[in-house]
């Protein structure tokens, strides 16, 4: 599934944003977070624009966009799959439930389904390390996840 936007309209969109958060202290992050929420992604034509609102480089607003994992450069799927790879989960069986799901899915990490059904991302902690290893779908967080519960969790996410 690809979605086009015209650039123009980007551009616009994302001045509108950041004249509504500049005033933050502060207000990159609220920025780049509005714009992935108005977008589904930070499109690449909104960083320059941002850039120039904020006077800051091009350099500074790409590497706050890529540092963070929760910024994508792409639309993601209907349903965001989110796996645990800190440290807890994997030494609870975290490794080989990634790889199980990942070939459910048929993807790899920050990767979509072909039918644009789930986005598959790592993340590097969901705060359930007592409950190892944990997931997160579409916001919802599931804990001691185990085969069945993960065959579940892709397909409810695939409906």
């Amino acid at each position: 599934m690809t979605i086009h936007i015209a650039e123009g309209d980007i551009a616009a969109r994302t001045r509108s944003i950041v004249a509504d958060l500049r005033s933050l202290e502060g207000p990159l992050l609220p920025i780049l977070h509005q714009v992935q929420q108005e977008f589904g992604y930070v499109p690449q034509q909104a960083l320059p624009v941002i850039a120039e609102e904020l006077n800051l480089s091009r350099a500074e607003v790409h590497g706050v966009m890529t540092f963070y994992h929760d910024y994508r450069d792409h639309p993601a799927g209907r349903h965001v799959l989110k796996l645990c790879r800190a440290e807890a989960c994997q030494s609870m069986g975290g490794d080989a439930l990634a790889e199980r799901i990942k070939a459910l899915l048929c993807i790899d990490f920050h990767q979509t389904t072909l039918d644009g059904s789930v986005t598959l991302e790592a993340v590097y902690c969901l705060g359930l390390c007592a409950c190892a290893p944990s997931a997160m779908l579409d916001g919802e967080v599931y804990g001691r996840l185990d085969d069945q519960l993960a065959t579940e969790l892709v397909a409810e996410a695939r409906r």
